[in-house]
């Protein structure tokens, strides 16, 4: 399943294609995907449609309408599976447009070995936890650096565990920043397959750039 991101950054070409379009591509070409759901808001479906019928993905992609949130959107395209308990369901950023095939494939190898797998990469910096006070931000504590990852996406689990995460957060009215925080919580161990630098999300004008270096490195 992909999720658009908030200010449509999914709409932007790379390479002269739409982001969304190689995020999708990249899960249409791999072997042993049996469907594909993408949740927008309501405004975009008919452009998303289009895209799909241009691009040749209308008869592999679904599209559902979404909500005003990521946990929203992929709560929406989980109601719409027609899964069994056992599938293996991820989750995709939209604008994530450089995943690439082993990523995928380790991570689908990943849940179906542990329930449930995130793509993250190993943080390289020095990492602060700190304190918000009136005059700014006061240092607590440094954390290993080998004890943190930086989270990217896919990210997925068994699609019962998955369906039932998000149920136990609506019913708290809990709100997370991506699929692996409700399966933490729902007491679902979460294993971690290495990512890569050109996972990069496309957020600002220069992850654009970063991603037209990266593309034009694949060839």
């Amino acid at each position: 399943m992909a999720t658009p991101g908030a200010s449509a950054k999914q709409f932007l070409t790379l390479g002269g294609i739409p982001i969304l379009i190689h995020s999708l591509r990249a899960f249409a070409d791999k072997a042993g995907i049996r469907s594909i759901t993408v949740a927008v808001r309501p405004a975009e479906m008919e452009r998303i449609a289009q895209q799909l019928q241009q691009f040749s993905l209308a008869e592999r992609v679904r599209v559902v309408a979404g909500g005003e949130t990521r946990q929203a959107s992929v709560a929406a395209a989980l109601a719409s599976l027609k899964a069994s308990p056992d599938d293996i369901v991820l989750v995709h950023d939209a604008v994530r447009p450089l995943i690439d095939a082993a990523t995928i494939k380790r991570t689908i190898e990943a849940v179906a070995k542990h329930g449930a797998a995130i793509v993250a990469l190993p943080a390289t910096d020095t990492i602060k936890q700190v304190d918000r006070t009136a005059d700014g931000a006061i240092i607590t504590a440094t954390i290993p650096r080998e004890r943190i990852v930086q989270a990217q996406t896919p990210q997925g689990a068994r699609y019962a565990d998955l369906l039932r995460a998000f149920q136990d957060a609506e019913e708290d009215s809990f709100i997370a920043t991506d699929e692996a925080s409700l399966l933490e919580r729902a007491g679902i161990p979460v294993a971690v397959v290495p990512g890569s630098p050109a996972n990069l999300k496309i957020t600002q004008l220069g992850d654009l750039q970063l991603a037209e270096f990266y593309l034009q490195q694949r060839g």
